[in-house]
């Protein structure tokens, strides 16, 4: 039996117990300089120096309100245009808001159209179509149009880019709130979700396809996503109404073995074509009832053929990504367990004072193996980086395990 040897370093330094009590002050000088003018923030001492829960909270708050003038400055002219341009591809986007704005934030429903293989104007119409088909109760409700016109539409890899930065846009300029961004899409649109929806799980609320095609995903990593499936009883092409049905009941058996996580909704529409007749709006107020379970204590993480480097509080580094792989793992108290690594000898746990007390020891295991007990530090260097990564308040995270497996 072969044995396992694991090497272990931390990110952020252990060998100090005591952030300098000039760190803040620190941080609010290197924020008063132009961001143009900064020096990267890794090369200051402030930045890498342990900290405590409450100088990590107020580093929290100073960077997000730094964040939040930098994008209003670099992105009020595509907010004003509606128009996102990246990579050499445009996403035109707009959006209507439906009743009062809650305290926490509005609720952003982003809405995606049918269509492709098709001529521009098509795409148009059923881009327009879109943006009449459902109005929930409270919420910006916010059609983007495909940047392309293949039949492809909305699973393409740039698709989560446009999509990332539309999120962090409307978190800015309109106070959506992070905790309740829902995915939804029609037809080639409902193609979009099925494929999305896994992929970038850590992002939503909840998810809901209507009369799409799965192609080649699959439900394993909705673990932590709500989902909600609609078809036509008769929408045969492309064997919509089976796959469908055989999604949802993929998902059920799925519920079964882990009662806490998969939950979904199926729905096949009784004499209904492709067409639902709007009968699958009952989606709307589903989605609804939920918020993000931003830090879950189980992870299922399975890749696309288009990749990630983090979901939820697991992060891999760029020469460890491969698609298609599969990586689980589990949290509960001071206790990491890492279960399913799929072509990975290094990974990144992100932890945050939201998942464990930095004041006690972790632990980590691989199959029930010890690899790692020790404490860890908090630094600015992590906060600003894992809020970098997303613009989202949710997912920032203020220290960071480096483990290395090896055979």
């Amino acid at each position: 039996m072969k044995t396992l040897l694991f090497s272990i370093h931390l990110t952020v330094s252990i060998a100090f117990t005591h952030a300098n009590e000039d760190t803040i002050d620190s941080l609010k000088e290197w924020i008063s300089i132009a961001e143009t003018k900064r020096n990267p923030i890794i090369n200051n001492e402030f930045a890498n120096a342990p900290i405590s829960k409450e100088e990590a909270q107020i580093a929290k708050e100073i960077l997000w309100e730094d964040h939040i003038s930098s994008i209003k400055v670099s992105r009020a002219e595509e907010m004003k245009k509606k128009v996102i341009s990246l990579d050499g591809k445009t996403m035109k986007f707009d959006y209507l808001v439906f009743g009062e704005m809650p305290e926490e934030g509005r609720s952003l429903y982003i809405s995606m159209h049918g269509g492709g293989g098709a001529p521009a104007q098509v795409n148009d119409g059923q881009w327009k179509n879109q943006m009449r088909l459902y109005k929930p109760k409270e919420g910006i409700y916010l059609c983007p149009r495909a940047p392309t016109n293949t039949w492809n539409l909305w699973h393409q890899s740039h698709i989560d880019t446009f999509f990332d930065r539309l999120i962090e846009n409307l978190i800015v300029f309109k106070n959506v709130n992070p905790e309740k961004v829902y995915l939804m899409g029609y037809s080639a649109g409902g193609d979009g979700v099925y494929q999305l929806a896994p992929r970038m799980c850590d992002r939503f609320a909840a998810a809901a396809m209507m009369a799409g095609h799965p192609n080649e995903s699959t439900p394993q990593g909705l673990r932590n996503l709500p989902f909600a499936l609609q078809v036509g009883e008769n929408d045969k092409s492309y064997g919509r109404n089976k796959i469908a049905a055989s999604w949802g009941n993929k998902l059920a058996k799925l519920r079964e073995k882990d009662p806490k996580g998969y939950i979904h909704f199926t729905k096949i529409h009784k004499g209904k074509g492709h067409w639902m007749n709007l009968e699958d709006k009952i989606a709307v107020p589903w989605m609804a009832k939920y918020k993000r379970n931003r830090i879950p204590n189980h992870i299922v993480w399975k890749q696309d053929d288009v990749t990630h480097d983090r979901s939820y509080w697991i992060s891999l580094p760029k020469d460890q990504i491969k698609p298609r792989q599969l990586i689980t793992a589990s949290r509960k108290n001071q206790r990491i367990d890492l279960h399913d690594m799929t072509e990975v000898s290094k990974i990144e746990i992100m932890l945050n004072d939201d998942m464990i007390n930095f004041d006690e020891p972790v632990t980590v295991h691989q199959k029930n193996k010890l690899i790692f007990e020790g404490t860890i530090n908090r630094s600015i260097y992590e906060i600003h980086k894992t809020l970098k990564e997303r613009g989202d308040p949710g997912l920032i995270f203020s220290a960071r395990l480096n483990i290395e497996l090896k055979n």
